[in-house]
C-alpha cells in the first residue's frame, strides 16, 4: 500500500486494516518505542538508537507518523536548523498496546520458534 493513501482502497471503512498498514510496518513501532524513551528526540539521536533504519526510511516513516497525528515534529529557526519529535497524547495512548505486544512476544519467541522448526521438519 503506497504510504500516502488515506485509505486502504479495496477496504476503506475497515479501520484495523487502515491502522495496520499504517504502524505495522517495519520500523513504526520501533520509532514509537524510541520515543515512549525520551521526552523528544532530534533526527540523528533517533537513527542512533535505531541503528539499521536508513535515512530515507525514517524520513518517510517519521512523516507517516506525523501525518497519523502519533508524534510532534517541532522546528526551531537556528542555525544550524534544529528539529525534534516527541509523541503526541494519541501517540502515548497506543503504547501500552505496543508494550503489551512487546511482552507477548518476549514470553511467547522461544515456543514460537520451536514451533516453527518442528513446523519444517513434518
Amino acid at each position: 500500500m503506497n504510504r500516502v493513501e488515506v485509505r486502504d482502497r479495496l477496504f476503506p471503512h475497515c479501520p484495523i486494516r487502515n491502522i495496520l498498514s499504517r504502524i505495522g510496518d517495519k520500523w513504526s513501532m520501533l520509532v514509537l518505542f524510541t520515543l515512549e524513551q525520551s521526552d523528544c528526540l532530534r533526527f540523528k539521536e533517533l537513527q542512533r538508537n535505531i541503528p539499521d533504519i536508513s535515512q530515507k526510511m525514517l524520513t518517510a516513516t517519521l512523516k507517516t507518523l506525523e501525518a497519523d497525528a502519533l508524534l510532534h515534529r517541532e522546528s526551531y529557526p537556528e542555525i544550524p536548523p534544529r528539529v525534534e519529535y516527541s509523541l503526541t497524547e494519541k501517540g502515548r495512548s497506543l503504547l501500552p498496546l505496543i508494550d503489551e505486544l512487546l511482552t507477548w512476544a518476549t514470553n511467547n519467541m522461544d515456543d514460537i520458534i520451536e514451533s516453527r522448526r518442528q513446523f519444517l521438519l513434518k
